[in-house]
C-alpha cells in the first residue's frame, strides 16, 4: 500500500514538472512571438517615418548643402562639404529675426485671445439660459462653412477705412475668435454638470469668477489643443499678411521666406535655410503640445 502511494505521489510529481516545463516553454513561445511581432512593427514604423520625414530631412541636407553641389548632374542626398553659410547669408539678406519675431507676437496674441474669447462664449453656450441659444449657436457653426477668401475682401476693406493697414492690429484683432474655437470649449463644457455652476452661483460665484476659478483650470486639456492648433495657424498664415502689411517692420516669417527667392541659383539654397529655420518653432510647439491637442481633440466627444 504504502510502496503505491509512493508511486502515485512520484508520478504526480513528475506530471506536474512536465506541465510546468510545457507551461514555460509555451510561455517562452509567446513571448518570442509578441517581441517578434513588436520588432516588425517597430521596423515598419521606422521605415514609414523615415518615408514621411524624408523631404524634411532633404530640406535639411540642403539647407547644409553649398549651392555648387546642389546643381551638379549628380543627386547628392548629402552635403559632401557642410556649411553654415546658407544660414548666415539667409539672416543678412533680409530681417528673418524681425520676421520671426512679428509672427511670434501675432500668433501669441492670437492664441491667448482666442482662448479667452472662446471659453467666454462656450460657456454662454453650455450653462446660460438665454433665448434663441440654440440658433445663435447655429449661426456661429455655420460661418465654419464660409472660406476665407469669400470674405478677406470684405475685411480688408474694413480695415482699410479703420486706419489699421501695416500694424498689429490688422494682424491680431481679425482672429481673436474662431467657430471652432467655440465648438471645442462648448463640447468640453457640456461634459460638465448643470449643477456645478449652479452650486457655484449658491455660493455667490460670479460668472467671470467661475469661469477663470473653476472652468479654466478643470479645461487644461482643452486649453492645450486649442493653444497648438490656434498657434501652428497663426504661425502659417500667409494670405492676410501679405495682403495688409508694406514694410519689413510688420511682415511674418511665410512672407520673408518669398523675400530670399531671387534669379540667381544660390536663393535656392538661401530659402531653403531660412524655411529650415522657420519650422523650428512650430514643429516645437507640435512636439511638446501633441498630448494635450490629441486629449483635448477628444475629450468632449464621450461623456461618462
Amino acid at each position: 500500500m504504502n510502496q503505491s502511494v509512493v508511486i502515485k505521489n512520484s508520478l504526480m510529481e513528475k506530471n506536474k514538472e512536465e506541465i510546468l516545463r510545457l507551461q514555460q516553454e509555451a510561455n517562452a513561445r509567446a513571448l518570442a512571438k509578441r517581441r517578434m511581432e513588436k520588432g516588425i512593427l517597430m521596423a515598419l514604423n521606422v521605415v514609414m517615418a523615415v518615408f514621411i520625414l524624408l523631404p524634411l530631412l532633404y530640406a535639411i541636407s540642403v539647407a547644409f548643402m553649398p549651392s555648387s553641389e546642389l546643381f551638379t548632374t549628380e543627386m547628392n542626398l548629402l552635403p559632401k562639404n557642410p556649411t553654415l553659410e546658407n544660414f548666415a547669408q539667409a539672416l543678412v539678406k533680409v530681417p528673418l529675426l524681425r520676421f520671426v519675431l512679428n509672427s511670434f507676437v501675432t500668433a501669441g496674441c492670437i492664441t491667448i485671445g482666442q482662448i479667452i474669447s472662446c471659453s467666454l462664449a462656450a460657456f454662454a453656450f453650455s450653462f446660460l439660459d438665454f433665448k434663441g441659444k440654440n440658433f445663435l449657436f447655429m449661426l456661429v457653426m455655420a460661418t465654419m462653412m464660409i472660406p476665407g477668401e469669400a470674405t478677406i475682401i470684405s475685411n480688408y476693406l474694413t480695415v482699410s477705412k479703420l486706419g489699421w493697414l501695416d500694424s498689429y492690429h490688422v494682424l491680431i484683432v481679425p482672429y481673436l475668435t474662431s467657430a471652432m474655437g467655440i465648438f471645442l470649449f462648448r463640447q468640453f463644457y457640456m461634459s460638465f454638470p448643470i449643477s456645478l455652476y449652479e452650486s457655484a452661483k449658491i455660493d455667490g460665484c460670479s460668472n467671470l469668477r467661475f469661469i477663470f476659478k473653476i472652468l479654466l483650470p478643470l479645461t487644461k486639456s482643452a486649453i492645450g489643443a486649442m493653444a497648438v492648433y490656434t498657434f501652428i495657424n497663426a504661425w502659417n498664415m500667409y494670405m492676410w499678411p501679405l495682403l495688409v502689411t508694406g514694410s519689413n517692420e510688420l511682415r511674418t516669417v511665410q512672407i520673408g521666406i518669398g523675400m530670399l527667392d531671387s534669379v540667381d541659383s544660390q536663393s535656392i539654397t538661401l530659402m531653403i535655410a531660412g524655411v529650415v529655420m522657420i519650422i523650428i518653432p512650430s514643429i516645437s510647439i507640435f512636439i511638446v503640445g501633441q498630448k494635450q491637442l490629441i486629449r483635448g481633440m477628444f475629450s468632449g466627444a464621450v461623456k461618462g
